[in-house]
């Protein structure tokens, strides 16, 4: 009966062959990035949270009371190894350690494994070994004293020395009887306390690193067939042992067995077919190796016949039948250590490895048709000579805990457990002590192996604490209004400037097609005789296009920057280039005329090059303190020559670039100074604008916020990154205290002091403050990563795994409104402008969803700081207007010079429209009416409609006089 069901069994699911071939093209088609987004929900009830080791790497006492070798103890002393794991974490002598460390996690499971060897010393019932059976019988009345269930697997990598010596170890078909016999004691000894049991781990590092490239025990490395057969065998044993515990335990027991697999993920180099195919192959060498035999039809997946022929053993159909269905639920190991890396490219057939578990997940539950799946094996790892600060750790750890929330409940995938590996640190394989993969830190130089829990622990106790990631209502959108005066704007790093107006270089005379599109059409053949006037502004073609441009986003502002070095090429101020600056006062003007505040900057920092004029720039630049003064003069004449249309400036944008030196910066805030006070005392009064300067501030979060090693990292960046110029201006008059006291501990470089008049003269020379602000870092103390650690500051910089990325940068909303926060916090109820603020994206993608998710967060970020925060947000613009001038940032694309508008200023103009996000049903929105911002920039005034309909009637009835007379003539003309 039961061979009917599996036939049965067998031939539907043959019926579905690559049924997870399917997984790669479903996730091309979700959402993007909305998909990538970070889940806020929680597991389902009765989810099982646990934590694992293996015997090996932790026990040590490998000689002690009767343990007999194993294969490890062996392999670790062979060729030029000098480190053993004799010891390990010396788990063996630390119980009460361990299971205080699983009790203050909160887990519900603890995976471990049995030292076949401990049990039976030669591998071999007639071995019994009394006292190693009652250390597990201890460590499982323990785990059920703090009411914790055993996982419990019965083969982790350590065979028996004895029967690799005498047998060859999983090459021999004996091993299966006698692992069959080693499982039954097992069950009869533990099985009552046991509930999930898992027969081998990860039989692909035991069969392919084992016996075929030699990188773990016993390390053969001689016949390439000799892994094929192994896994052979193993498959054999694992299936003889589920039959062992169905017909003789679970009606009793009640417990589930299965055997852990391991898999990379990968993904397609190209979106051909046959990539798609290769990837599929590869899953079939790792993971189907083993999986489809148990869950599909008891044989291997016909890639790997197809590519190894007679290199793969046959089973037969009675072996078919005996080896399929033998897994009570999917037991899965997925992270970064050796069990589940490929350690070479020969598997991946030419396509990409990745770390996605959500997309194997999908995988495994298309393929072998909708297992129960229990992650039995998942983390990451850090450096050896990390300590307790492992936020890398913890930040996989919340990408992989993630992963699994996404896969239950967007994909519907049944898993129902994870297990974060590993508990404390231990012998790490192949890798020995250079890695660490343990929740709690073990010191191996303390007697005791003291253990302390890592950052990872406490992050993983508070996710099982919470059943996942519970939202909260800061991470819900906000529903709410800007006020009626808020600066909506867009930013440019520069404008287009039109050297030669086109419409003097073109003699076309073009009709105004006025009843139907309005746009202007060419008479052939006719051509207008050179015009003799002096230039007015509506001339320069690329104004007026880069205005319409500006006013169909629907802003209120538009910033962009002038060029100093172009302005004034001399250094003089009495020499300007005049043309030039005839441009930009035309283009204030239009964008005046087009109801556009222009915002203008009057020195752009660039890494490329110092933009400063050229004797200025031979002349030791921004440290010789002429330039300060030199600038001073260079804002008089922009103040002077286009203040009548500009009303808010920035004097320098972004100057807080750590390139610049601290002598450097200092001069640019004198600089900076001397523009504010000059505006204020010469042109405020008549021109009522406002000056500033404009800093970067990405925003610097903890690596762990409940940490005091990692708070005060943050508030030193942010010291260094934004307090250094924002300070002095907005605050004390001086450099922050803890950039000082840092730079004095380290008794290197040395800051400015300002002596007292540059102090009065920077402090307080501000109208508002302006940030520009892209993205978001985290910072900690533990160095990880060489190349993304400062020695200076001393701090790593990282990103949180689970952030959705940019091809720069990752994607972070919620800095924002944690940057406006701390200003608020430092400088009170100053009013902030966000200057710039824009995500990179392929300048081919004009359904840019990354910019139209990036700008809708980002804003509705800003709403939360200034509704729910009181942060006195006063304007927000978008970074940037066109692709032509700033490659990436664009809401305008460009193909062969044919302007594109992109989904991003849709949606932006939408937000505009609303003033932001509307509670639903509320009623519009009630602003007093805005005046046009230039009067005499108006296109028809009342006194012009009058004089203009006169000018029609006086028309028309001169048409009309012409009419009657030469019809009257015509009709004296016919008699």
């Amino acid at each position: 009966m039961r061979a009917l069901l599996l036939c049965a069994f067998a031939s539907l699911a043959c019926a579905k062959p690559n049924s997870g071939l399917k997984t790669w093209s479903r996730f091309r088609k979700l959402p993007s990035p909305g998909d990538k987004a970070f889940l806020y929900d929680t597991f389902p009830d009765g989810f099982m949270w646990s934590v694992g080791t293996a015997a090996y790497q932790v026990e040590g006492a490998f000689e002690k009371d009767g343990k007999g070798l194993s294969i490890w103890d062996t392999f670790t002393r062979g060729g030029n190894r000098v480190i053993y794991g004799d010891v390990g974490s010396d788990s063996y002598h630390n119980l009460n350690a361990d299971v205080r460390a699983i009790s203050q996690l909160g887990v519900t499971h603890y995976r471990f494994s049995l030292s076949w060897s401990r049990i039976f010393p030669n591998g071999t019932r007639g071995s019994y070994n009394e006292i190693g059976a009652n250390y597990y019988r201890a460590l499982i009345k323990k785990l059920k004293a703090i009411r914790v269930q055993p996982v419990v697997t019965l083969y982790h990598w350590d065979l028996p020395e004895q029967l690799q010596r005498s047998l060859g170890g999983w090459s021999n078909p004996q091993l299966v009887e006698i692992f069959q016999d080693y499982a039954d004691f097992c069950f009869q000894a533990f099985g009552d306390d046991v509930k999930y049991w898992i027969t081998i781990d990860n039989p692909f590092v035991v069969a392919q690193h084992g016996y075929g490239t030699g990188v773990v025990a016993p390390g053969i490395k001689t016949d390439p067939e000799l892994p094929f057969r192994v896994g052979h065998i193993l498959l054999k044993a694992h299936a003889a042992v589920w039959h062992l515990y169905h017909r003789h335990y679970r009606h009793r027991q009640r417990g589930r067995v299965s055997m852990a697999l391991a898999s990379h993920w990968i993904k397609p180099s190209r979106t051909r077919r046959e990539s798609l195919q290769q990837c599929q192959c590869s899953l079939d060498h790792v993971l189907g190796w083993f999986a489809r035999p148990l869950f599909t039809d008891g044989d291997y997946p016909p890639c790997m016949r197809e590519r190894l022929g007679a290199k793969l053993p046959s089973f037969t159909a009675e072996e078919k039948q005996h080896i399929q269905g033998t897994a009570d639920f999917f037991a899965l190991s997925h992270g970064g250590a050796l069990s589940f890396q490929l350690i070479n490219d020969s598997l991946k057939f030419g396509q990409q490895e990745e770390l996605d578990l959500r997309m194997l997940l999908y995988w495994i539950n298309q393929e072998y048709d909708r297992p129960p799946i229990f992650v039995v094996q998942s983390g990451w790892y850090v450096l050896g000579n990390t300590k307790t600060e492992d936020p890398k750790h913890m930040f996989y750890l919340k990408r992989f805990i993630a992963e699994a929330l996404k896969s239950i409940v967007i994909d519907g995938v049944n898993v129902i457990g994870y297990t974060a590996w590993s508990l404390i640190d231990g012998f790490e394989w192949y890798r020995e002590y250079g890695i660490r993969l343990g929740l709690y830190y073990v010191d191996f130089n303390t007697p005791d192996m003291k253990r302390e829990p890592k950052t990872s622990a406490a992050f993983y106790r508070s996710v099982i604490l919470k059943n996942g990631f519970p939202e909260l209502p800061e991470h819900r959108p906000a529903q709410g209004v800007f006020p009626c005066d808020f600066a909506w704007g867009v930013s440019a790093n520069s404008i287009q400037v039109e050297t030669v107006p086109s419409l003097f270089s073109d003699p076309s005379v073009y009709l105004w097609n006025v009843s139907n599109s309005g746009e202007l059409v060419r008479l052939n053949g006719v051509s207008a005789p050179p015009l003799r006037r002096a230039l007015h502004c509506a001339d320069y073609a690329t104004i007026r296009q880069q205005v319409e441009e500006i006013r169909h986003i629907g802003v209120n502002h538009f910033h962009f920057s002038l060029n100093w070095s172009a302005l004034v090429p001399s250094g003089d101020v009495s020499r300007p280039n005049h043309t030039l600056l005839g441009y930009y006062r035309c283009f204030s003007q239009q964008l005046l005329q087009a109801n556009v505040t222009p915002v203008v900057t009057l020195w752009h920092h660039t890494r490329q090059g110092s933009s400063l004029p050229a004797p200025l720039h031979n002349n030791n630049k921004w440290l010789n303190r002429e330039t300060p003064a030199a600038f001073a003069d260079y804002a008089r004449l922009c103040y002077r020559e286009l203040g009548a249309h500009v009303k808010m400036w920035i004097t320098l944008n972004e100057p807080n670039d750590e390139m610049v030196s601290y002598q450097e910066g200092h001069q640019m805030l004198r600089a900076h100074a001397l523009a504010w006070h000059l505006y204020d005392q010469e042109f405020r009064d008549q021109q009522r604008g406002q000056v500033s300067l404009a800093l970067h501030m990405d925003w610097v979060e903890p690596a762990f916020l409940l940490s005091r090693e990692d708070v005060e990292p943050a508030k030193r960046v942010l010291d260094f990154l934004v307090g250094w110029f924002a300070e002095p201006v907005f605050g004390s008059g001086d450099y922050p205290l803890g950039m000082r006291s840092w730079l004095r501990q380290l008794n290197s470089v040395s800051l400015p002091v300002f002596n007292e008049e540059d102090r009065r003269l920077v402090q307080g020379s501000y109208d508002f403050f302006a940030i520009s602000h892209f993205s978001t870092q985290l910072v900690t103390q533990a160095k990880e990563d060489s190349y993304t650690y400062s020695a200076m500051l001393e701090v790593q910089y990282m990103i949180d795994t689970t952030w959705i990325m940019s091809p720069r940068r990752p994607v972070v909303p919620w800095g924002l409104r944690k940057a406006l926060n701390w200003i608020k916090e430092h400088y009170s109820d100053v009013p902030v402008y966000v200057m710039a603020n824009g995500v990179q994206e392929d300048q081919a993608h004009f359904k840019d969803n990354l910019r139209v998710y990036y700008l809708y967060n980002y804003i509705n970020e800003a709403l939360k700081a200034y509704t729910l925060d009181g942060v006195n947000l006063k304007g927000f613009f978008s970074y940037s207007l066109s692709d032509q001038r700033d490659p990436g940032f664009g809401l305008y694309g460009n193909i062969h010079d044919e302007v594109i508008i992109k989904a991003s200023l849709t949606n932006y103009r939408n937000v505009i429209q609303h003033n932001g996000f509307p509670i639903q049903g509320a009623g519009p929105q009630l602003c007093p009416r805005t005046p046009q911002t230039c009067s005499s920039c108006q296109v028809l005034s009342k006194g012009r409609v009058l004089g203009f309909l006169s000018l029609v009637g006086s028309g028309m009835l001169v048409t009309l006089c012409l009419i009657i007379y030469y019809t009257a003539k015509r009709h004296k003309e016919s008699y």
